[in-house]
């Protein structure tokens, strides 16, 4: 060959070796032939139909192309080395993906035996070499509109299924919304419950049934809906209380699990609702999440003649389900504020009834003294009338705090060892006149030896002087109270039981019985009174001492019973706290001076005051406060901190920069009894911190606590 011949060889052979430009809209051709000459004389005559043609020059190529292409048709040489036409083909039939494409086979031998050797190695057609162009382009241009048509119709399909699932997409939102909307208009769960038993039927369920969990008005009953139209003798439209062994399985196990159960059919069913819900078919039961917790299931079925439940129609039902239970946490949430603000009017209605009741007495009393004469002896009575009344008024006025106290964590305990036997008897001592004269019999069993606790003894007076209380409020005379102190030293707990014989609590009230503001029904006389604030007391003070309380009753007019328990102090925990109590009296006299804008308050301090002995002067502002004592000098200030002018705080301030004032005992007497309040007053320099109204015996001791400063100056002065 020369060397002009062997140019326009490589020159033919890169040509044919170079695919035509690809054109993303024309069908993909292959040529395969492993003479260069051949694949170009193919092109040239194929060009003209605008596909795009791709060669290959062996076997082993064009499986490779195979796998990269979808090939309209594909135009095979019989006779190549190494891997001929007749295995190429067997070859390409074997992958999935080109085991329909159509092969022509090209060769120059036209002998039967090759013919049947090409049609069974798969070919459709069989064309002697050389080729009629003619024919060539009407063999290949009938496959490249077969390849047409079928791409087009699987264009087609694919719209048509890409179009019935946005309409199916679109009506799945419409009716998620629609859902929603109707959910979210509900205002209790009983009437979320109704609700979502229609709204499903028949969209994605034949029957549709709920079942929320801790429910006092389900917790043993299902809402089921069945279709219109399907309502017999035996399956009316919507039935309540029954209860299928699979329902309740599929039901409990959703609840603990907090997954979707799903069932191809129900199980047939021997109990008398079995001919109710015999058509049932494929079941769905989903879980109702509220703040990630189980708040009951949603269980939706179609009869056994539908089609079963299918992917898309359980992840619709999830949807649904996650829907329900955000509508679900709502709803819960409004009966909260509604049932928190139904009771709050409640409570204020019983603090003004409460508060009233004890004022009427009051003025009643001190009317009365006006128009007695001294010497008359009903005074002695108005006295005793006034003195009762206010101390009612002041334990409602401290439970009340106590209680918000309670709510913020505010209450600190001042524990020490101490007998709990003691603390009951003294507690006992104090109710027992009260209680033997409303006609009450009076039982008290508790050991001989003291009762060791780690507590604070003025809590747990509290605590006991409730329950005696509660008692004594709500037995009619002629009923019997028992206390019960017991030593459980093998348990390591001090058990204490309060039993009344009198009206006793309903079940219902059992499980809420210590919460605050919440008292059986009274009546519009309230005769038994109170704020519902005594038993929640009980049990936040019983918990800060690492305790817990319970009641018992069998039901109304049977009596009830609170039962306390607390560790026993072990003898190891003793501490050297066995002081001697302070005496209520004091032999000292003392300057006092009274800072307060309140006439009635001052006066009434400054007479319990001379009473004492004591020398006391008033002042009803701070600045006339301060000037009254640079000239009196007082030993002890009482001082007020809401005062006019400049506040208790800056008084006590200005009180301990003068040299001849500074060593004062001062005294803040304030409304304000938090703990915040206590340590402010100290910080600020006060002694002590008293809340109002002032008791008597408090301002006693708060002289005893004087003393002890003045004996310590003593002591140190020169």
């Amino acid at each position: 060959m020369s060397t002009v011949e062997a140019k326009q060889s490589a020159n033919r052979w890169e040509q044919a070796s170079r695919p035509l430009q690809a054109d993303a809209s024309a069908e993909d051709i292959l040529l395969i032939d492993d003479l260069p000459e051949n694949l170009l004389v193919y092109q040239t005559i194929l060009e003209e139909l605008g596909q795009n043609l791709i060669v290959a020059h062996s076997g082993e190529e064009a499986l490779k192309l195979v796998l990269k292409h979808d090939f309209a048709v594909i135009l095979l040489d019989v006779n190549m080395p190494t891997m001929d036409g007749f295995e190429t083909a067997s070859l390409i039939r074997q992958r999935k993906k080109s085991s329909r494409t159509p092969i022509i086979f090209l060769t120059a031998f036209t002998d039967e035996v090759g013919m049947i050797q090409s049609y069974a190695s798969g070919a459709v057609d069989y064309l002697p070499t050389p080729v009629i162009p003619e024919v060539l382009k009407a063999k290949v241009r009938f496959f490249i509109e077969l390849s047409q048509m079928r791409r087009q119709a699987a264009l087609q399909t694919e719209e048509r299924v890409r179009r019935q699932a946005a309409e199916e997409s679109a009506r799945n939102a419409a009716f998620l919304v629609k859902v929603t909307e109707n959910l979210t208009r509900t205002r209790s769960q009983s009437e979320l419950l109704r609700a979502l038993v229609q709204l499903p039927v028949p969209y994605i369920a034949d029957v549709s049934i709920t079942w929320l969990k801790e429910n006092e008005s389900y917790a043993d009953q299902i809402e089921c809906n069945f279709p219109l139209g399907t309502e017999t003798e035996d399956r009316p439209s919507t039935i309540k209380l029954f209860e299928l062994p699979w329902l309740k399985e599929a039901a409990e196990e959703v609840m603990e699990t907090g997954e979707i159960h799903f069932m191809d059919k129900t199980p047939p069913s021997s109990l008398p609702h079995s001919n109710i819900l015999s058509f049932l078919g494929s079941v769905i039961v989903l879980p109702l999440l509220v703040q990630g917790h189980v708040r009951g299931c949603l269980v939706l079925a179609r009869q056994r003649s539908s089609v079963p439940y299918r992917f898309d129609d359980i992840s619709l039902a999830n949807d649904l389900a996650y829907r329900v239970g955000a509508v679900l946490e709502n709803v819960m949430l409004m009966e909260k504020i509604r049932e928190a603000d139904r009771r709050k009017d409640e409570f204020l209605g019983m603090l003004a009834h409460e508060l009233r009741n004890p004022l009427g007495p009051i003025y009643n009393a001190v009317h009365l003294q006006k128009l007695l004469k001294p010497e008359d002896p009903r005074l002695a009575d108005l006295r005793d009338i006034i003195d009762r009344q206010a101390k009612h008024m002041c334990r409602l006025i401290d439970d009340l705090l106590d209680a918000t106290r309670l709510a913020h964590g505010k209450i600190l305990l001042r524990k020490e060892r101490c007998d709990l036997n003691q603390i009951l008897h003294e507690t006992i001592g104090d109710h027992r006149t009260a209680i033997e004269a409303s006609g009450l019999q009076l039982k008290v069993i508790s050991p001989n030896s003291p009762v060791w606790v780690n507590g604070d003894p003025t809590r747990l007076v509290q605590t006991i002087g409730n329950l005696l209380h509660n008692a004594h409020k709500f037995t009619k005379a002629g009923g019997v109270i028992t206390v019960r102190l017991e030593a459980k030293k093998n348990e390591r707990l001090a058990t204490l039981t309060i039993a009344d014989t009198g009206i006793g609590i309903e079940p219902k009230m059992l499980s809420c019985i210590f919460d605050v503001f919440r008292q059986a029904d009274q009546g519009l006389d309230r005769s038994r009174g109170g704020l519902g604030l005594g038993l929640a007391l009980v049990k936040g003070l019983v918990e800060l001492h690492d305790g817990k309380v319970e009641a018992v009753s069998h039901g109304l007019d049977r009596g009830a019973e609170f039962m306390i328990q607390l560790p026993l102090e072990s003898l190891g925990n003793a501490k050297m706290n066995d002081v001697p109590a302070a005496p209520l009296s004091s032999d000292r006299k003392y300057r006092v001076l009274v800072i307060e804008d309140n006439q009635d308050a001052a006066q009434s301090a400054q007479m319990l005051l001379h009473l004492e002995g004591h020398e006391v002067r008033m002042a009803s502002a701070a600045l006339s406060g301060l000037d009254v004592a640079r000239d009196f000098h007082p030993q002890i200030v009482i001082c007020d901190i809401g005062l006019p002018e400049i506040d208790g705080y800056q008084v006590v301030r200005m009180m301990r920069q003068d040299v001849t004032l500074a060593s004062a005992y001062i005294i803040a007497l304030t409304g304000y009894g938090r703990q915040k309040d206590q340590q402010q007053a100290l910080k600020a320099g006060f002694d002590l911190h008293l809340t109002k109204p002032i008791d008597y015996t408090n301002l006693r001791h708060a002289l005893i606590l004087a003393d002890s400063k003045y004996d310590k100056m003593e002591a140190t002065s020169p």
